[in-house]
């Protein structure tokens, strides 16, 4: 379906992620830290027999990790990797007919790096976002 995104919150703002980029949504186990990651880099975790590379999205846009307890992530892969998301929550998967809008807004740096675009659902403003951004974390946005 071409108009059906994930919902979810990083940092508490509300964003949307395609649902075609989505494999699934897990509750996280144990993450074993790996040396010598970049900081958004967790960790890696087991997830039915595959690796799962596991990314703190607040890390990656530059904030502190918030997240405490049970760990939510959403699932995606990429040229034969996947990759754990770790969000503060899920909220829904919705479809959403109106098509992305541009950002009229001024976004902090680590927001504006992985927006392309925003999306009105139920009265509520949504930053469409791109997984693949979140996975390069900051210090490829500072090398480019």
């Amino acid at each position: 379906m071409e108009n059906l995104y994930l919902i979810a919150t990083i940092a508490g703002q509300p964003v949307a992620i395609h649902a075609s980029l989505v494999e699934s949504v897990v509750d996280l186990g144990a993450i074993a830290p790996v040396p010598l990651a970049p900081l958004h880099v967790a960790g890696l975790a087991a997830l039915r027999s595959k690796v799962l590379t596991v990314i703190c999205c607040e890390c990656s846009l530059g904030f502190s990790p918030t997240t405490r307890g049970p760990r939510r992530a959403v699932v995606i892969q990429i040229d034969g990797h996947h990759y754990g998301l770790v969000v503060g929550s899920i909220e829904d998967a919705r479809v959403i007919d109106e098509p992305p809008q541009p950002i009229r807004a001024r976004l902090e740096p680590g927001w504006a790096r992985i927006a392309t675009g925003m999306l009105e659902y139920d009265g509520e403003s949504l930053l469409l976002i791109d997984p693949e951004r979140l996975i390069a974390g900051l210090d490829e946005a500072l090398a480019a």
